[in-house]
């Protein structure tokens, strides 16, 4: 079997793929919460909701510390600069394409409204 060694990007986009962990950022973001708490609000078993925690946690994005029988939730320390970066070079990569093909439609147009060569 094929084993990889994910990077700290790739794990980063792998926990931001599902809606449910965005969901869980957006709340954590709001304020720290226990994961049976979170296990309620988002309307999952304990055993769903530890799953979607660990994925965040192995990418850096959770936190959690256990006081008692509590663990608790927070969102981690780890910044998401290098993933916005990758995303921007891209989002420029392709905002350059999308005007390459902008400007080449508008030329297409322009012949066909200008009609053949030669005739006016």
């Amino acid at each position: 079997m094929v084993q990889y060694n994910l990077s700290s990007g790739d794990l980063a986009f792998a926990a931001l793929a599902d809606a449910t962990r965005r969901s869980l950022l957006q709340q954590l973001g709001r304020a720290d919460a226990s994961i049976t708490s979170l296990a309620h609000r988002f309307e999952m078993t304990l055993t769903g909701m530890k799953k979607h925690i660990s994925v965040l946690e192995k990418a850096g994005l959770v936190e959690t510390r256990k006081v008692g029988r509590v663990r608790t939730c927070s969102l981690g320390r780890r910044e998401l600069k290098a993933e916005a970066e990758w995303i921007e070079a891209y989002r420029k990569l392709f905002e350059a394409r999308f005007d390459a093909l902008d400007r080449l439609i508008f030329e297409m147009q322009q012949e066909k409204d200008d009609g053949p060569a030669g005739e006016q």
